[in-house]
């Protein structure tokens, strides 16, 4: 049985995270109630009662969060920080070619996932295994698995999917949690931590699991920062307030991209909002499905031809390992900064944004192009065949008559010329900007 003092930690730990969690709604919402642009809110809508005094402010967490974040000391090797993967000049997403970042101790260890933007994933919806969607014609549309971070939607909140890489041993490598907090006390803002974090009379250090939740909070409030996280200041945000121009090639991609027929991008990668109101679209449903993406040969796990990342169904996720109908499926990432990206689709096997589109567009109409050994015939090397019913046949996939691509190459590049708007940092009448300074 857990001690008094355990569990009154536990407890602390949670009220704490629920309480921080609280300031940043309430800020998150006053912003929402002065600008249609504003994401809504992560996090618990239930306030809890102050545990002590006066909560830290929002800005006092940011500004945490920001050093922790930036800070390689909270690595095994002391070269890695949430940055180094998370690349501020690039969306928070890669920052090379990488297909999968490099980390542990000696920074030479990689696990098998493409490391993801944190930009617009500010609020996803809580994972479900039914999303239930209500229709224009009054009824609800099932869309299966939704929701949740990571490419397998494992967790639903920021502070939580803060904890995965500072003990995870492909990237930050810490032993456990305490050790990440010794790393913190030999930081520069180590006092300053403690002063604004600590209730009246004691020191925060004295309690890690507290202290513990206290960074994951810091770093959750930090990736709530609009200006960093969710600018919303592409060329077609520019376009969607009457303030840019797209050129007739990123006019004829949006309807491709729009087109059921012929893209039909906007199925997965919803590209309208429903009122000048809303915000902009986020370009996810956060949905998952399986697209039967190309084995990658360079990642060390799959030397092991045993090897299968399933997603879904595992192997890092666990809970859903009964359920072989997920198998093989991953969470739509947002398509804002896609073009910054390197590499693409889960475990980094394509390289270029055109061949990503051109999969779409010619994976079972020329399957050889994209498999080892498939003959001609559909060949999903990174699925076991067991699988291979749960990928999705529809349409850009589904051919036209006659076994032709429902994209020729003209219409993919004008879909990567619209994806092109997507890219955060444009100015109308001036030179795009296309990096955000680390703050």
């Amino acid at each position: 049985m857990a001690t008094v003092s355990r569990a009154r930690r536990t407890l602390n730990a949670g009220a704490i995270a629920c309480m921080a969690i609280a300031s940043t709604v309430l800020v998150a919402r006053l912003a929402q109630a002065c600008s249609g642009n504003a994401p809504e809110p992560t996090g618990t809508e239930t306030h809890f009662p102050l545990m002590y005094g006066d909560r830290p402010t929002v800005a006092q967490l940011r500004d945490l969060g920001r050093r922790i974040f930036m800070d390689p000391a909270y690595s095994a090797s002391g070269r890695q920080s949430c940055a180094s993967c998370h690349d501020p000049a690039r969306a928070f997403g890669p920052p090379n070619d990488r297909a999968v970042q490099a980390g542990g101790p000696a920074l030479d260890r990689q696990g098998f996932r493409n490391t993801p933007s944190l930009r617009y994933a500010h609020a996803p919806v809580a994972f479900t295994q039914h999303f239930l969607e209500s229709e224009v014609t009054l009824g609800v549309d099932d869309q299966g698995p939704t929701g949740g971070r990571t490419w397998d939607g494992r967790v639903d909140s920021a502070h939580d999917q803060a904890l995965m890489p500072p003990m995870d041993p492909n990237e930050m490598a810490n032993a456990d949690g305490t050790a990440v907090v010794r790393r913190l006390q030999s930081t520069p803002y180590a006092d300053e931590f403690r002063r604004v974090l600590s209730a009246p009379g004691e020191n925060v250090f004295d309690d890690p699991d507290s202290t513990l939740v206290w960074v994951t909070v810091a770093l959750e409030t930090y990736e709530q920062t609009a200006a960093d996280f969710h600018p919303f200041d592409s060329k077609f945000d520019a376009w969607l307030a009457d303030k840019a121009t797209l050129t007739p090639a990123e006019m004829r991609g949006m309807a491709l991209f729009n087109d059921m027929k012929k893209g039909n991008c906007a199925s997965c990668h919803p590209s309208t909002r429903k009122s000048a109101a809303n915000r902009p679209p986020i370009f996810t449903d956060f949905g998952f499905v399986a697209l039967g993406v190309p084995r990658n040969a360079e990642l060390p796990a799959n030397r092991d031809p045993r090897f299968f990342d399933l997603g879904l169904c595992g192997p890092l996720r666990t809970d859903l390992a009964a359920h072989p109908e997920y198998c093989g499926m991953f969470r739509t990432p947002s398509l804002r900064n896609v073009a910054l990206r390197k590499r693409f689709f889960h475990n980094g096997a394509i390289r270029s944004l055109r061949d990503a589109v051109a999969f779409y567009a010619t994976r079972d109409t020329d399957p050889s192009r994209w498999y080892r050994h498939s003959n001609g015939r559909p060949g999903y090397d990174d699925l076991p065949e067991r699988y291979w019913a749960n990928v999705s046949h529809e349409v850009p996939f589904a051919p036209l008559p006659g076994g032709r691509p429902r994209l020729n190459d003209r219409e993919i590049d004008d879909i990567v010329a619209f994806l092109g708007t997507l890219t955060d940092g444009y100015k109308p009448g001036g030179a795009d900007r296309r990096t955000v300074a680390s703050r």
